[in-house]
C-alpha cells in the first residue's frame, strides 16, 4: 500500500479525495497548509505528495520549492484550470506532473499510478548502464552521471532522459516522451515535456562546441546526441 501525502486547504475536497484514494488502496495522510506539507513531506516516508498550488500562507509553489531543496520524492501539483503560469513554475521547480482543478478523482488516481509506476525501482529489470558520450544512466539505481559527476534529477526528468538515452541519435516524439516518460498520453496544448526538457538542458549545460546534447527536432520532439 503506497503512502501518499495529500495537501489542500479545502477540507471538504480533501475528505472526499481521501475516501476515494483509500478505496483505491492508498494510505493517505492529509494536511491543509504549506508549512505542514513541508514538515510532513520531509519527516514522513511517502511515495508521493499531492500538493495544491493555491493555499493561504505558504503557497503550494513555495512548499514545493522547500521540499525540492531536500528531497526528490514525486510531487503531483493541483492547479487552477487554465492557469498556465502556476503549472510552468511548478514544473520548473521540479513537480513531476499536474492535474487541473476541479479534477475527476479517477483522473487523479491515473496520474498518481503513472508516476508511481515510473518511479518504482522494482519495475526496472535492465541492469546495464546507458552510456552516451559524457552521460551515463543507471536505470536500476535511477542515478545519472555527467562527466563522471552525479547529476541531480527529479524522477520525471530521469524518466524522460532515459527515454531519450534508449533512442540516442534518433528523434523521439513528444507523444512517445509523454507516454513513456510521464506515463500518460500527450494532451493538446500541454507544455510539460518542453518545460522538463528545458530543466534537463540547464542541468546538463552545453557540449564543448556550445550545443546542447538535447536537440529540438522541429515538428517532432527531441533527440539526445553525444559529444
Amino acid at each position: 500500500m503506497s503512502k501518499l501525502l495529500l495537501v489542500d486547504d479545502d477540507i471538504e475536497l480533501t475528505t472526499m479525495l481521501t475516501e476515494y484514494l483509500e478505496r483505491e488502496g492508498f494510505d493517505i495522510t492529509a494536511v491543509h497548509n504549506g508549512d505542514a506539507a513541508v514538515r510532513e513531506a520531509l519527516n514522513g516516508d511517502y511515495a508521493l505528495v499531492v500538493l495544491d498550488v493555491m493555499m493561504p500562507g505558504m503557497s503550494g509553489i513555495e512548499a514545493l520549492s522547500r521540499i525540492r531543496t531536500h528531497s526528490k520524492m514525486p510531487v503531483l501539483m493541483l492547479t487552477a484550470r487554465g492557469d498556465d503560469i502556476d503549472r510552468i513554475i511548478g514544473l520548473e521547480l521540479g513537480a513531476d506532473d499536474y492535474v487541473p482543478k476541479p479534477c475527476m478523482p479517477r483522473e487523479l488516481v491515473a496520474r498518481i499510478r503513472a508516476i508511481l509506476r515510473r518511479t518504482s525501482n522494482d519495475t526496472t529489470t535492465d541492469h546495464e548502464p546507458l552510456q552516451i558520450g559524457a552521460l551515463t544512466l543507471y536505470p536500476e539505481k535511477r542515478q545519472t552521471l555527467w562527466h563522471g559527476q552525479a547529476l541531480e534529477l527529479t524522477s520525471t526528468e530521469f524518466n524522460l532522459l532515459e527515454v531519450l538515452a534508449r533512442q540516442a541519435g534518433q528523434p523521439v516524439s513528444k507523444a512517445d516522451l509523454s507516454s513513456h516518460g510521464l506515463g500518460r498520453p500527450l494532451t493538446r496544448y500541454d507544455r510539460s515535456i518542453d518545460v522538463h526538457m528545458s530543466s534537463i538542458r540547464h542541468k546538463l549545460g552545453n557540449l564543448p562546441d556550445g550545443r546542447s546534447c538535447i536537440q529540438t527536432v522541429r515538428g517532432i520532439g527531441y533527440q539526445l546526441i553525444g559529444e
